[in-house]
């Protein structure tokens, strides 16, 4: 019995050192690809057509995938699914403007943030006079576009109780909104107001240069994936090093 309970005692003890040495990141390189998931509807950071991703995390994702000598797949998400798709392996890692908070943090773990930026509002083209403090979107008679599971419906549910919300599934409904007078205002951060202020003449960004929050956008990676976690850190920080997140910027509008 001592014999057999000391070789149960030994095989217990490697199997668990062999889990504990894979990794995601192991799984990664073994498999020739990384799989990023994306929502696909928050421009300039992830935009997806029909047929292809684009935009600066999408980008990015490409670069990680280069640098870790593996192809990268792109997996449709939702707001909503983010963090209970990441759960569910759907994908390696979320990407794709995607806001660090606490409650995020606490469900995965989450990335150096990049990207200093803060609720503002999107309006019509001439309207920002008319919507540019809380107090004056605050009312019943103004009708407010959110997308359902972010951060931007947060903002609207506590800081706008008294507006009418309108609620889209996909965020990339809300600019169209706006510029056809379905809504009057859209909750967004700076870098997608400051975008389409520049792509679609019939928008203006308001208080863009003064939100009323101040955050970071980040990475989510699966809890307890350290080896990834620095991986994804470290190629973030070389990238800022060599200048190649600024060019990536430009060249979607950013700057």
């Amino acid at each position: 019995m001592k014999l057999s309970a000391s070789f149960l005692l030994i095989t217990s003890a490697l199997t668990f050192s062999a889990f504990a040495q894979a990794d995601r990141l192991e799984d990664i390189q073994k498999q020739g690809y990384i799989t990023v998931g994306t929502t696909g509807d928050y421009t300039p950071f992830s935009h997806y057509d029909g047929k292809e991703f684009t935009g600066y995390d999408i980008d990015v994702a490409k670069y990680f995938a280069k640098e870790m000598g593996v192809e990268v797949k792109f997996v449709q998400t939702t707001w909503k699914n983010l963090v209970p798709d990441l759960k569910s392996d759907k994908y390696d890692i979320a990407m794709g403007g995607i806001t660090r908070r606490t409650s995020r943090q606490m469900a995965a773990d989450i990335s150096q943030g990049y990207m200093t930026f803060g609720k503002c509002f999107l309006v019509a083209k001439g309207k920002t006079a008319a919507f540019d403090t809380l107090a004056e979107v605050n009312r019943p008679e103004v009708r407010v576009g959110v997308n359902i599971g972010g951060t931007n419906e947060k903002f609207a549910d506590q800081y706008l109780p008294n507006a009418t919300l309108v609620r889209f599934e996909n965020n990339l409904d809300v600019p169209k909104a706006v510029a056809s007078g379905k809504v009057d205002v859209m909750i967004t951060e700076t870098p997608e107001a400051l975008y389409y202020q520049v792509t679609d003449d019939k928008l203006e960004a308001s208080r863009a240069d003064n939100p009323f929050t101040k955050s970071q956008f980040g990475y989510l990676i699966p809890a307890g994936e350290q080896r990834l976690l620095n991986t994804v850190n470290f190629m973030m920080d070389e990238m800022k090093l060599k200048g190649i997140d600024e060019q990536i910027m430009k060249e979607n509008h950013l700057q």
